[in-house]
């Protein structure tokens, strides 16, 4: 797996499911509401300040999604992407990439065409029990309650980055301005 995680230059995501827990909450307004755990993303600022590049491919499509894209600095940004081969194909023309420079997380059988592409995959501990055979990892934790923020760790982990990356918030000396 460390070979597999070394190459990796992106990180793309699904959303329902993995960067929330998969509830679409509808208010009196017809406002749709998500929530999204702050630990994945400051996972994901870690990793874009390591360099990588992140992005989202989603089958629905939310003007929240796109909120929380635009708070995280995503520029990569597909929505309502019912076959998300098509988007994953362009991202990879896009940004210059092969497959085995590519982690994606998903959770259900419509991102089986990526995960089985791509050189790095992932899915959370309460995805669909039909993904967990064509995936590398199964986090620890179900999407949307910090199950992202593991695989950004690993990624920067295997990357040789976390110390560095980490390094002040484990020194005493430090204090934030």
């Amino acid at each position: 797996m460390q070979d597999k995680l070394a190459k990796i230059k992106l990180l793309l995501l699904d959303v329902d499911g993995v960067l929330t827990d998969g509830l679409i909450i509808y208010d009196n307004q017809g406002n749709e509401l998500k929530a999204f755990d702050v630990k994945d993303g400051h996972g994901l600022k870690m990793l874009q300040r390591a360099g990588f590049k992140v992005g989202i491919i989603t089958g629905r499509s939310s003007d929240v999604v796109s909120r929380r894209a635009r708070e995280l600095g995503i520029e990569i940004l597909y929505q309502g992407a019912l076959n998300k081969l098509g988007p994953y194909l362009e991202i990879l023309s896009a940004q210059g990439l092969t497959d085995e420079q590519v982690a994606y997380a998903g959770d259900d059988v419509v991102d089986l065409p990526i995960l089985r592409r791509v050189g790095f995959s992932a899915t959370v501990a309460d995805a669909v029990p039909d993904v967990f055979p064509f995936v590398d990892y199964v986090t620890s934790r179900p999407g949307g309650r910090g199950a992202v923020r593991e695989i950004s760790d690993l990624l920067l982990r295997a990357s040789g980055q976390w110390d560095e990356l980490t390094k002040k918030y484990f020194d005493p000396a430090f204090v934030m301005d």
